[in-house]
């Protein structure tokens, strides 16, 4: 046994010796004639894309002619899209839109919040309960949801809470709930499902280590999803969620076939009265959901980035310290 570790040991000597001296090799001589320093003058040549500079150019080409014929093709009548922009049916049914879109996005994000919790809950009725909550209206295209509902009143003239058949509150449907506020539940009803499942991938992207090391500190449960759990999760839940209210908003233009009219359904009626004007109306209401979706996104990117810190090194720059970086880079290359 003695000799095999003594053997081993002088193997492992002699490796150590070679890289030693092979450290301390010197590099081989370069061949005659060659200058380092001209060598180092040089300037490095990237290398060339022709298919990127053929693909750009394609691109700028169809971009400009669709431009070209934007503003000089006469039907689409932008004098009369001046006209209509600020007219105030169009802001009404404006206020509608955002006025539905602001109360659907709050109540979605905390009923997913709590369909989430019991989705991801070790009792068995809330788990299937919920997921089958999540299936169905994930399932279900939200125009058959609100159709429903605006036929709640066929269906269920009243709705009971109490005792089954036994003492019940009752509530009509018909004279309480407003076409606004069936709006509104039917928009909430389908968000809270997907909304629902960026919630439980949020808390589920929270690493183990940190529930573990919460028991282990004897910290309650609620106060572990509070304190610990929950501001970790809103990392990846607050950015996919304020992407998700894009997606509401586009899906409120729904509503007008509910007898609801929002920025969609005022330009629909508008152009049956002014039918000459349904195309200018038309690129009313896509300038004014451009308008809204961009200030979402303004938001979501300032979200991303305020919930990006302490993940990344370095926070990306926001446009305004783009424009300014590249006035600099302008003015430096100027001078």
């Amino acid at each position: 046994m003695t000799a095999t570790i003594d053997g081993a040991s002088s193997v492992e000597t002699d490796a150590q010796a070679q890289r030693v001296s092979a450290r301390r090799t010197p590099p081989p001589p370069l061949p005659d004639g060659v200058d380092l320093r001209h060598l180092a003058s040089r300037s490095v040549i990237p290398l060339r894309h022709p298919w990127q500079w053929v693909a750009t150019a394609l691109i700028l080409v169809l971009v400009l002619n669709f431009g070209q014929t934007l503003f000089t093709n006469p039907a689409w009548e932008w004098a009369k899209v001046g006209k209509w922009f600020f007219s105030p049916a169009i802001l009404t049914g404006l206020q509608l839109t955002l006025l539905a879109t602001a109360i659907s996005a709050v109540v979605s994000f905390l009923g997913g919040i709590v369909v989430a919790l019991a989705r991801i809950s070790r009792n068995p009725v809330l788990s299937a309960v919920s997921w089958l909550y999540i299936w169905i209206f994930r399932s279900v295209p939200l125009i058959l949801v609100l159709i429903f509902l605006y036929n709640l009143g066929n269906l269920y003239p009243s709705i009971g809470i109490g005792i089954p058949f036994g003492p019940q509150f009752e509530v009509k449907t018909v004279t309480v709930l407003s076409d606004l506020t069936l709006g509104v539940i039917g928009l909430s009803l389908a968000e809270i499902a997907y909304s629902a499942e960026i919630v439980r991938a949020g808390i589920l992207s929270v690493d183990q280590g940190q529930h573990e090391a919460a028991k282990a500190l004897g910290i309650p449960r609620r106060r572990q999803f509070t304190r610990i759990v929950l501001p970790q999760a809103l990392r990846s839940i607050v950015p996919a969620y304020v992407n998700q209210i894009v997606g509401l908003l586009k899906s409120s233009s729904l509503l007008f076939y509910v007898s609801l009219l929002d920025l969609f359904g005022v330009v629909q009626n508008l152009g049956s009265t002014y039918p000459t004007d349904i195309i200018p109306l038309l690129v009313v209401a896509t300038i004014w959901y451009l308008i809204l979706t961009s200030i979402v996104g303004v938001v979501q990117f300032y979200v991303e980035r305020h919930y990006a810190r302490g993940a990344v090194r370095m926070l990306p720059p926001t446009p305004f310290q783009r424009l300014r970086a590249g006035a600099r880079a302008l003015a430096g290359g100027v001078r």
